[in-house]
């Protein structure tokens, strides 16, 4: 009997580099040019734009998590952790988002806007959507790593 020797993969291509510098570089940028020294709120554009790229930050954080685990127990555990913590700045910044003044009153919305089932329509339930999907991720953590305040104690 004849054997064939299995076919070499092609090697993998290497990883893109400076994404991750070029996105923190343009986060500096933007408030080096958009946030000036006077006390101004936070407006929803602005913290649905955070949102997101919290959002963005907690899937690379999590992608990371899960492919470390195997090899780096004590890395990963840090990694999960950062990638509670930033579920949680998310948590955050979406109430944020909901207590923000509204543009068209330039007010913070009133007790009717809290009531169940009462959703904001088009651009803003973006942000609504968003946090939704990244929620289904989340789950796969445990509710005590979700609602536990942050000691700064990670176990390994």
């Amino acid at each position: 009997m004849k054997t064939t020797a299995m076919p070499i993969p092609p090697p993998l291509p290497e990883p893109a580099e400076g994404f991750v510098p070029l996105a923190t570089a343009a986060l500096e940028l933007h408030l080096a040019l958009n946030l000036p020294g006077d006390s101004a709120a936070a407006d929803r554009a602005e913290l649905d734009a955070l949102h997101a790229h919290l959002v963005s930050l907690h899937r690379l954080l999590d992608a990371h998590t899960i492919r470390t685990g195997p090899v780096a127990a004590a890395e990963a555990d840090h990694l999960r952790a950062v990638r509670t913590r930033l579920w949680q700045a998310a948590e955050h910044l979406h109430a944020a988002f909901h207590t923000a003044p509204r543009p068209t009153t330039c007010r913070p919305p009133g007790a009717e806007a809290h009531r169940p089932g009462l959703r904001e329509g088009p651009p803003w339930s973006a942000v609504c959507r968003r946090h939704l999907r990244t929620a289904l991720r989340v789950r796969r953590q445990t509710p005590a790593d979700l609602r536990d305040p942050f000691t700064g104690l990670v176990r390994h």
